[in-house]
């Protein structure tokens, strides 16, 4: 069989971003037995793993597969499992063959459970239900039981819906309670939260809707009374499901194949093969904002700087962590797009420059779904340069009343045009800009820098070796391990750019090149890492591999190397442990690969043979000390803690009261933890000098303690260094 086409090298996370140019064009029919026998015959070879297509093989794509269809196991009975286990074993020989059939069978089960729920919700809309019981719904259910009998079925979605029934009733008394807040009122609803919840799992182009309950319904709310709301919203999912077509089936089963090496690894047929490469190209029309799947929405990882989403700036715009549920062109119904493949739901978002686009989404600070807002906006270029690194300088005092000038970088992407290196001198590049940005900072005598990597999902490996070369003279900076080799990549270059205190600041955002950079520096004792208590841990890198020539087949996403920092140890699973931390609501969500299905182990090599720069233990334990002493006599913090509590009990809430009076109680809190957030947000405007001058956008609570903790860095410094000077040290 002829070798695969090697399309491109990702160290990215891959992720779809809203506004792509170009549209799919006519294709020939899909050889599905051709395709099928190719991807089971080279994925297992291409992997890192060489895992050979078995039984155990079988069984987790059987899973995935099941998963993907009905990851609240609210669908299928306990009999349906059982049927589909007996085949579980001949999956891998059917593979072999070119035979995906099953994903049809089990597929067409699916459709039919549906079908009778969506029955039995009418009845149960019909009937009505009794608002004073003390009961509860168990909304986390990914690793419950399936049901056994129709009895128990029955009950279980009498408790569901009753649970979206007072969800509808308790958001209708606050919006007239407020109505000037009627989009963020808390709607008490019962979002799953899948294994695959996550910043890192890999753009599900074939996501199936796990509960028509949690489509939004297309009409205004205003509208509609509890019942028809409801009914609306699951006669729109069966509606979905009867439109599938045999591609999307079909890339739904062969995706669960592919991830059951690792949740990295997929299938992309020939229609989202070609958004990945407009994707990759990043020639962007849209909103400006990338998107991932999570438990059905469109979920908001990053906003492009200088897209419309990123300069809107009105009450309800979208922020990192927002879901988007619904969509509406300009002044047209509202579409509900959850549980849609990410694909459609992109088209849907995108369009022309100039035209009006309406989203309906859940705030990032409500785990479990409770309170939507509407956002508009207007479609326009998103340009390069704008994801560029931006920086900005700020004046601290110390505790003498000193004034400190401090730096500041953003680096929202390891980007490179590396077709353009190859013609143009003055090709893009992060590590260039960064390089020219310490460069300007260290003529303006800045005393410190803060590089900021938080929602940096990584980017090129290249760039992420010559960022780390800007802060060391010369030494590895990453390991990689292949199949048969483990390579260590350098900096040679023995210039140091910036040599000064420096602050790196990540959360559970910053991935993969992201990851690489906080490692080596910290390794080298060069940084003080400030943050979440992890960063993602992604430590994988993916080659994406056409199945034919001709673009025809697809093409698989294969994991083929992993990562390793220069002491040894992998940022697989395990991430990168900050040095000081100050967690953010990050850290109380099920974000990072520890929380995807089937990820990788972690491991180690051997260490590489570096210098390190300095040793930062004594330091690290002083600068910790007095932030933690700093914070807990700071108001703002104080309240900030508790918005973190209040979010780390919503996410780990297990059970919804279907008692009325209990969930209006509990809706009115969860409001406030919203107000909380908008309040804390407004007491931490503070005004920086930006590139140009001009003002920037409000810091945030974390930054601004992290510029608080590279004030203390500098003084510890400047007090060694005179204390060396007294006792004729050189």
């Amino acid at each position: 069989m002829k070798r695969l086409k090697r399309i491109a090298l990702a160290v990215v996370i891959p992720l779809l971003i809203v506004g792509m140019t170009g549209a799919i064009s006519d294709r020939p029919e899909i050889d599905y037995a051709k395709v099928v026998k190719t991807l089971a015959h080279e994925l297992p070879r291409e992997h890192l793993s060489r895992h050979d297509l078995d039984d155990a093989v079988s069984r987790q794509m059987l899973e995935n597969y099941i998963a993907s269809l009905d990851s609240e196991r609210i669908y299928f009975l306990d009999s349906d499992i059982e049927s589909f286990d007996r085949k579980s074993a001949l999956l891998d020989d059917e593979l072999r063959a070119g035979d995906a059939e099953f994903a049809h069978e089990v597929f067409d089960v699916f459709k039919q459970r549906v079908r009778d729920r969506s029955a039995y919700v009418e009845t149960l809309l019909t009937n009505g239900f009794d608002l004073t019981l003390e009961e509860a719904y168990f909304w986390k259910r990914k690793d419950a039981p399936w049901c056994e009998s129709r009895e128990t079925w029955n009950d279980l979605w009498r408790k569901r819906i009753k649970n979206e029934y007072i969800r509808r009733l308790v958001a209708a008394e606050l919006a007239e309670a407020d109505s000037d807040t009627a989009e963020e009122a808390p709607q008490e609803d019962a979002q799953d939260t899948s294994p695959e919840v996550g910043f890192t799992n890999e753009t599900d182009l074939a996501k199936t809707p796990s509960s028509e309950a949690d489509i939004e319904d297309e009409l205004p709310e205003e509208k509609l009374s509890p019942e028809a709301f409801i009914q609306e919203r699951y006669k729109q999912f069966l509606t979905t499901l009867e439109d599938s077509d045999k591609e999307w089936v079909f890339q739904k089963y062969l995706s669960a194949f592919a991830r059951a090496y690792d949740p990295h690894c997929d299938y992309m047929s020939p229609a989202t093969a070609e958004d990945f490469d407009i994707e990759m190209k990043l020639s962007l029309f849209g909103i400006g904002a990338l998107l991932r799947p999570e438990d059905g929405t469109a979920k908001i990882v990053r906003l492009i700087p200088g897209g419309p989403a990123a300069r809107d700036e009105s009450k309800n715009k979208l922020r990192p962590g927002d879901k988007i549920i619904a969509v509406a062109q300009d002044t047209e119904k509202a579409v509900s797009i959850l549980h849609w493949p990410l694909y459609k739901a992109v088209r849907l978002i995108r369009g022309k420059k100039g035209t009006c686009v309406v989203l309906t989404v859940i705030p990032k600070t409500d785990p479990t779904g409770t309170s939507t807002k509407e956002v508009t906006l207007i479609r326009d270029e998103v340009k390069l340069e704008d994801r560029a690194a931006k920086s900005s300088i700020k004046t601290i005092k110390d505790a003498h009343d000193r004034a400190v000038k401090l730096g500041v970088i953003e680096l929202p992407a390891f980007y490179a045009d590396l077709k353009g290196k190859r013609t143009n001198p003055d090709y893009k590049s992060s590590s260039r800009d960064v390089g020219r940005i310490l460069r300007e900072m260290r003529e303006a005598d800045v005393e410190g820098v803060v590089l900021d990597l938080r929602n940096n999902g990584g980017g090129s490996l290249l760039e992420a070796v010559l960022m780390t070369g800007l802060f060391i003279k010369t030494g590895p900076t990453v390991q990689v391990r292949e199949r048969h080799t483990i390579s260590i990549l350098p900096d040679n270059d023995p210039s140091i750019v910036y040599g000064g205190p420096l602050i790196v600041l990540v959360n559970r955002l910053s991935a993969s090149a992201s990851e690489i950079l906080a490692a080596a520096l910290q390794d080298y004792g060069r940084a003080i890492i400030v943050g979440d208590s992890k960063t993602h841990g992604k430590g994988s890198v993916q080659t994406v591999l056409g199945l034919s020539r001709s673009d025809t087949m697809g093409a698989i996403k294969v994991t083929n190397a992993l990562f390793y920092r220069i002491s040894g140890g992998s940022t697989q699973l395990r991430g990168v442990t900050p040095d000081i931390v100050i967690p953010s609501a990050f850290d109380f969500m099920e974000f990072g690969e520890d929380f995807l299905s089937n990820p990788m182990e972690w491991s180690t090599v051997r260490s590489a043979i570096y210098s390190p720069f300095s040793d930062l233990k004594g330091t690290i334990a002083d600068l910790a000390e007095r932030s933690e002493t700093r914070r807990g006599h700071d108001e703002r913090f104080v309240a900030y803690r508790a918005l973190l509590k209040r979010i780390e009990a919503m996410s780990t809430r297990e059970a919804l009261p279907l008692n009325l009076e209990e969930r209006r109680a509990q809706a009115v809190a969860e409001k406030e933890l919203l107000d909380i957030q908008n309040s804390l947000m407004a007491q931490s405007e503070v005004e920086e000098e930006g590139e140009e001058g001009e003002k920037e956008s409000p810091a945030d609570l974390v930054e601004e303690e992290a510029l608080q903790i590279l004030v203390d860095m500098i003084q510890i410094a400047s007090q060694r260094e005179k204390a060396i000077a007294g006792i004729g040290m050189p």
